[in-house]
Order: C-alpha cells, then sequence, then structure tokens
C-alpha cells in the first residue's frame, strides 16, 4: 500500500466526518472505516505482503491515522451531544400533566396504627416481639398446661427444631413482664398464626394485645379502657356487651361484643344471624403468670385483652370476607388511598 492511498483514507474519513449530523451517522461511520470489515482494518490486511521495513512503516501510519480518526470521532460525538440537547422539544407544553400514580397505607396497617394511637394517649407504649417462639413463652408461662387443645398440631404450625409460630401476641406481654419491673402499660401488634381458614378466619393474621400491671388495678379498670376504645375506633353510640369466658392466662375472662356494624344488629353472615360480633377477650392477669415472671401476685395485679385486626377492619369498612386482605386486588386496595 502507498502513502498516497492512506491519505486518500484520511482525506475521505475527514469529509465524511464533518457532514456527520447525528449519532446514528456516526455509527455507520465508525463501521465504515473503523470497524471489523472498515477501510484501515482492510488496509492493514494488505500489508502482510510487503518486505518487512516497509510493513513496519505502513503500518505505524495506518495505527497512527486510526488513533487520529477515533479522537475526532469522539470530538464530533460530543458535539452532536450537546446539539441534541439544545434541540427543543417536540411535544405540545399546552397539553394537561399525567397525574403520577401513589400508593396507599394498607388498611391492615392503618387499623393496627389506629388502634395504637388509641391506647398511647392513656399511657401504653408499643413493643414487639419474635414471630417464631419456644413452648415456653408461648404456652408455659401463660399458664397453658402441656393438655390443653391449644398446643394441638390441629392449632399451631411447628418447626422441625420444637419452636412454633406464635399463636398469639401474648408471649410479648410475657418477654416485656421479664424484662422490666413493674408497674407497665404496654401495647403488643403483631402477626400470629393458627392453621385455620375461611371468610373469617386465615392462617396468618393480626393482633393487638394490651397488658396493664400495677398495685391497684381492677375489673372495673379493663371495662373502663375497654369501653373507651370501642367507642374511640367504631363511634360514640357503639352498642357493647360484656359476656364470661374462660382464657387459661386471665381470671376472670371476658369477651367483649359489639353491636353489628354490618347489619345494624338485624343479622347477617358476618355476626352468625346474632346482631352481635366478638371483637376482643380479656381479663385479669392470672396470678400463676405473674408468677412465671418474678411479680408478686400479692402486690401487684393486672388486666390483659387481646383483639384481632383483622375483624376490626372488617367491621369499620364493611368487609365481609377475611380474604380481600391478602389476595392484593389493586381495585379493592385503591379503595383506601
Amino acid at each position: 500500500m502507498k502513502i498516497e492511498e492512506i491519505q486518500r483514507i484520511k482525506d475521505e474519513a475527514l469529509r465524511e466526518l464533518r457532514a456527520l449530523r447525528s449519532l446514528s451517522d456516526l455509527e455507520n461511520f465508525k463501521v465504515k472505516f473503523l470497524g471489523k470489515k472498515g477501510s484501515i482494518t482492510q488496509a492493514l490486511r494488505e500489508i502482510k505482503g510487503l518486505p518487512l521495513e516497509e510493513r513496519k512503516k505502513t503500518g505505524a501510519e495506518l495505527n497512527q491515522l486510526r488513533q487520529y480518526l477515533e479522537d475526532e470521532l469522539e470530538s464530533k460525538k460530543r458535539e452532536l451531544l450537546f446539539l441534541e440537547e439544545d434541540k427543543p422539544l417536540d411535544i405540545d407544553i399546552t397539553l394537561p400533566g399525567r397525574r403520577p400514580l401513589y400508593g396507599g397505607v394498607h388498611p391492615l396497617a392503618k387499623v393496627i396504627d389506629e388502634l395504637c394511637e388509641v391506647f398511647t394517649p392513656l399511657g401504653f407504649e408499643v413493643v414487639t416481639g419474635p414471630e417464631i417462639e419456644s413452648e415456653y413463652y408461648n404456652f408455659t408461662a401463660l399458664n397453658i398446661p402441656e393438655w390443653h387443645p391449644a398446643r394441638d398440631m390441629q392449632a399451631t404450625f411447628y418447626l422441625q427444631s420444637g419452636a412454633l409460630l406464635r399463636t398469639h401476641t401474648s408471649p410479648i406481654q410475657i418477654r416485656a413482664m421479664l424484662a422490666r419491673k413493674p408497674p407497665l402499660r404496654i401495647i403488643a401488634p403483631g402477626k400470629v398464626y393458627r392453621c385455620d381458614a375461611d371468610v373469617r378466619h386465615s392462617p396468618m393474621f393480626h393482633q393487638v394485645e394490651g397488658l396493664m400491671v400495677d398495685r391497684e388495678v381492677s375489673f372495673s379498670d379493663l371495662k373502663g379502657v375497654l369501653s373507651y376504645f370501642a367507642r374511640e375506633v367504631f363511634g360514640e353510640g357503639t352498642r357493647l356487651r360484656f359476656r364470661p369466658s374462660y382464657f387459661p392466662f386471665t381470671e376472670p375472662s371476658l369477651e367483649m361484643d359489639i353491636g353489628c356494624v354490618i347489619c345494624g344488629g338485624e343479622g347477617c353472615r358476618v355476626c352468625s344471624n346474632t346482631g352481635w360480633i366478638e371483637i376482643l377477650g380479656a381479663g385479669m392477669v392470672h396470678p400463676e403468670v405473674l408468677r412465671a415472671v418474678n411479680y408478686d401476685p400479692e402486690q401487684w395485679q393486672g388486666f390483659a385483652f387481646g383483639l384481632g385486626v383483622e375483624r376490626i377492619a372488617m367491621l369499620k369498612y364493611g368487609i365481609d370476607d377475611i380474604r380481600l386482605f391478602f389476595e392484593n386486588h389493586l381495585y379493592f386496595l385503591e379503595s383506601f388511598k
């Protein structure tokens, strides 16, 4: 290859480089002159048959030309990018803008926050605990004996390690009492797990439990706090009733019902046609539970209560199927924005 041929390639490349007007033209130029089948690459292949000294000289000039064109190409690219940025946008600025899509807080999260806001002004502190528990915290310390049906495989998810998925948030109360000295007031929200599933039950659901321990705590205090809670959440006109019940960790125990807000007390599927819905269980802390956490029941008394968040949310929002909370249908979730 002669020097004149190298000069011809250079002149042609510079002429086309100056004529480039777009980034796509830039890419075509790169393929034509610097690509695997480009002019310079082809020229380098043709010099293989030249004498050694001539091949060295010609190869050096071709490589020098390649580097020169690459530098000029990069400079031209910056120039074209700058021109692209200055080019006016081809849009109609008089058109209305597109509203951004906003997410929303899940209804269960909204209810949990609202419940905590009801109790924190009364001096209750929000605490949490692990979802994988031992039998001691989930059952034994709560005065639930080994023969109690709540320990049965049909109700509890046991793990191969011998641990279990907590069936209620009451273990948080045990951990809090073991870690603190009385008096104390706590609210314990969180996920719990049981082998149960239908329109009113889910194998994973949420609870909020409360505990108050002090030297002079009475059953009247418990009823007063629960009545305050119900009217704050469901309104001043909410009908209430308290019924005797049984829980291993409280004595005496009760369940609190409210008038069904779905049917107005006339009877429906949600309230099993009774006009009433049970929303929580409660009672005075059993002396054996106090002894398990080294509290002297002769000096300290307390009450505890636990409620299902899903049930409260169903009543607040008029929902008759608990599965809607977990199926993630957008039309359902968007209604809570």
